[in-house]
C-alpha cells in the first residue's frame, strides 16, 4: 500500500511538472491583460464616440461669396458672427444678409437676426425680423422698369441654388405705394424677381406714378 502511494506521488509530480509550461504562459498572459487593462481608459460608450455639435471655428464680420459660370458674383452672404460646426459643417450667422444677383437686374438683399446655412451650402435658414428687399429700378433696354419692393416675415427659407425663397408663416408685401398681406406665406422668384402669395390675401392696390410704368 505505501508503495502504491508512493508511486501515485511521483507520477502527480511529473505531470505537473510537464504541466508547468503550461501553466506560466496562461499566468503572464492574464497579467498582460491585466496591465492592458489598467493602463488604457475604458471604452467610450456609443453616445460618447458620436461626434458632438459644438463649434469649431467662428468668425466675426465673415463673409461668404459664390460666382456663376461667367466668374460674376452669384451671390454673397454676411453675418456679425459666422460660426461653423465641425460635425455636420453647417453654419449659424447673426444678423445674415444675403445678396442675391442677376444680370440686368437691382440685386436683392435678405436679411434677418439670425440665420442657419446647411452643410451643403444650399439652403439659408433666416429668423426673426426676416425680410426680401428689391430697390426700383428704371427700364433699361431688356428690362421693364421695376417698383421698390418689401416683403416682410418671421421666416424666409432660401434655396440658394434654385434661386427661389419660400415662408409658410404670414407674410407683408410692399411694392410701390401697393401693400397686401397673407396668411400662409408666399414665394419669390428671384429670376423673374416676382413674388406669389398664398392662403388668404388682402390689401390695396396703387396705380405706380407713370414715370415708372
Amino acid at each position: 500500500m505505501a508503495l502504491n502511494s508512493q508511486h501515485l506521488k511521483v507520477t502527480l509530480g511529473r505531470s505537473l511538472l510537464r504541466l508547468m509550461p503550461l501553466i506560466l504562459m496562461g499566468t503572464l498572459t492574464l497579467a498582460t491583460f491585466w496591465l492592458v487593462q489598467k493602463n488604457n481608459p475604458a471604452e467610450k460608450s456609443q453616445l460618447e464616440r458620436v461626434r458632438l455639435h459644438e463649434p469649431d471655428y467662428i468668425i466675426e464680420d465673415g463673409s461668404l461669396s459664390a460666382l456663376n459660370e461667367l466668374g460674376n458674383t452669384k451671390y454673397r452672404i454676411l453675418g456679425n458672427k459666422v460660426t461653423h460646426y465641425d460635425d455636420d459643417a453647417s453654419i449659424d450667422i447673426e444678423v445674415p444678409r444675403m445678396r442675391l444677383f442677376q444680370p440686368d437686374k437691382a440685386p436683392v438683399t435678405v436679411k434677418s437676426k439670425t440665420g442657419h446655412l446647411d452643410g451643403d451650402l444650399s439652403i439659408l435658414e433666416l429668423f426673426d425680423n426676416a425680410s426680401i428687399f428689391r430697390p426700383a429700378q428704371p427700364a433699361s433696354a431688356t428690362e421693364p422698369a421695376t417698383l421698390r419692393m418689401l416683403a416682410s416675415s418671421s421666416y424666409f427659407k432660401v434655396f440658394i441654388n434654385d434661386d427661389i425663397i419660400e415662408t409658410d408663416k404670414p407674410i407683408t408685401l410692399e411694392q410701390g405705394m401697393s401693400i397686401m398681406t397673407s396668411t400662409d406665406g408666399g414665394t419669390f422668384d428671384n429670376i423673374q424677381q416676382s413674388m406669389v402669395l398664398s392662403g388668404q390675401v388682402k390689401g390695396r392696390i396703387e396705380r405706380a406714378p407713370r414715370g415708372t410704368q
